[in-house]
């Protein structure tokens, strides 16, 4: 990536989630935690569906692939912000900060497309399970997948090269704990026009599209749930996409907070509280939401403890 000087700012100061000095080592010690879960448990999500014959099916290649982007999207923010538990100022330079910002990017859009390529799966599984393994065939989430990551470069080179031409002249303190698109607009001496015209459109593509085609899967989920005539196959059913669910919901509704929110110092103060949940929580808590009510990662997990 091309760091031009376009900025008489070399460095940035983040200025964290809390200035009480009482807070700082408590919150690092938390935050210490939720980062080894995380790795731990993306990890070994990664390790168990590849080493499980059991488990090499589209779902859980899928399953596979948001385990890795969530451990990417943590590594690239959590590091930084322990960093700033204990310093007492956590600078950034110029060029990790662009960084920062273009991987932090592609890994929050990827995981959008990537929660929407899943609900496609859950849909063609419940709504034509004959032919599932004609739909969901090697090549074709092979082909989904690498739509994932390639809109997240796309979304993100673009959000990166219009930030690279931004002139920076205010203060150099962002007010969140990483580089995040409105922090660092709101620190922009030249028209940031363009920038938001971005952020709202490739918002709408990389969110609202992805939402939409989530919530459309479901409506269809639901209303062939609802023609099922078994207790058992509406249960069945059912754990299929319980999982996706909650993790969707739980994703969604904090990027949300954060991003359809106003503009403003104190909504800005607000959102580090959202971000805080999509950026180093839920990147902690799928692992266990796919794992703890899933009764084939369950028994995959007993057989490589056993052997």
């Amino acid at each position: 990536m091309d760091h031009r000087n376009h900025s008489s700012v070399t460095e940035f100061i983040l200025a964290g989630l809390t200035e009480r000095p009482e807070l700082q080592l408590p919150l690092f010690l938390l935050f210490l935690g939720i980062y080894v879960v995380t790795v731990i448990g993306n990890l070994g999500m990664i390790t168990l569906i590849g080493l499980s014959s059991h488990l090499h099916t589209p779902r859980y290649y899928f399953l596979s692939s948001l385990s890795f982007i969530d451990l990417c999207h943590s590594t690239v923010i959590t590091p930084k912000m322990l960093v700033n538990f204990v310093t007492d100022k956590n600078i950034i330079s110029y060029p990790e900060c662009m960084n920062q910002l273009y991987f932090f990017l592609v890994f929050a859009i990827a995981e959008c497309h990537m929660l929407a390529a899943m609900a496609y799966d859950c849909y063609v599984a419940i709504c034509n399970p004959l032919l599932y393994n004609v739909i969901m065939s090697y090549h074709i989430c092979l082909w989904l997948t690498k739509g994932v990551y390639i809109l997240g470069i796309i979304g993100s080179t673009i959000h990166t090269g219009f930030m690279l031409k931004l002139f920076f002249c205010k203060t150099n303190v962002v007010n969140h704990y990483f580089c995040d698109l409105f922090p660092l607009l709101q620190l922009s001496c030249s028209s940031i026009y363009v920038n938001e015209i971005l952020v709202l459109g490739l918002s709408t593509f990389n969110v609202l599209v992805p939402a939409l085609a989530i919530l459309a899967s479901y409506i269809f989920i639901f209303s062939s749930i609802l023609h099922i005539c078994s207790t058992e196959g509406r249960s069945k059913a059912f754990s299929i996409c319980s999982s996706h669910i909650s993790a969707v919901t739980l994703f969604y509704g904090s990027a949300a907070f954060m991003y359809l929110q106003p503009s403003s110092v104190s909504s800005m103060d607000q959102g580090k509280v959202s971000s805080v949940f999509y950026t180093t929580v839920i990147p902690m808590l799928n692992p266990m939401i796919y794992s703890l009510r899933n009764k084939d990662v369950k028994f995959a997990l007993n057989k490589i403890l056993e052997s």
